[in-house]
């Protein structure tokens, strides 16, 4: 009998990736601890996929990290550590503190602005469907996930096309 042992990290340990889009309206910095823990994202075998995706995101003061969006199948779970802010959903926005939590289904858009003088921290836990999609309201263009990961309406497009 095969023994799977327990792979522990330190989130204190992970490095942080930031972005920001090309003309600064969208940016964000997240610690994948999903991956640090060796997840495959692009593996459909779900011992190296994993069943979820945890990340720490952590959204600076007067920005928002992605544009307003809807995800096909993915369900989205989010827990505030710390900071304020307000998260965009159909009926409007919600203020966003400290201690939150809150959960999107699939095809419930939404987004996140950090509208307080200190970073806005939270846990993200996704269940991270194979075959996932994303639909943008604003721009009215899909992100097609399988098999060419690309944004379209029509044609080929660039992540931040007519969001900024």
């Amino acid at each position: 009998m095969s023994r799977t042992i327990m792979k522990k990290i330190n989130t204190k340990e992970i490095s942080e990736d930031t972005w920001s889009s090309p003309k600064g309206k969208f940016a964000s910095a997240s610690k994948d601890i999903s991956v640090a823990l060796g997840r495959k994202p692009l593996s459909t075998d779900l011992k190296e996929r994993h069943p979820f995706d945890v990340e720490i995101t952590r959204i600076p003061p007067r920005q928002t990290p992605y544009p307003y969006h809807s995800h096909s199948a993915q369900w989205e779970f989010y827990h505030v550590i710390s900071g304020k802010g307000i998260v965009r959903d159909e009926d409007g926005t919600t203020p966003i503190e400290a201690g939150d939590a809150f959960i999107f289904p699939p095809e419930e858009p939404h987004q996140f602005t950090n509208d307080g003088t200190e970073d806005l921290i939270l846990y993200v836990v996704a269940d991270n469907p194979i075959g996932e999609s994303s639909y943008y309201p604003d721009s009215k263009k899909w992100l097609v996930r399988s098999p060419e990961r690309r944004l379209m309406r029509g044609e080929n497009l660039d992540y931040y096309d007519g969001e900024e």
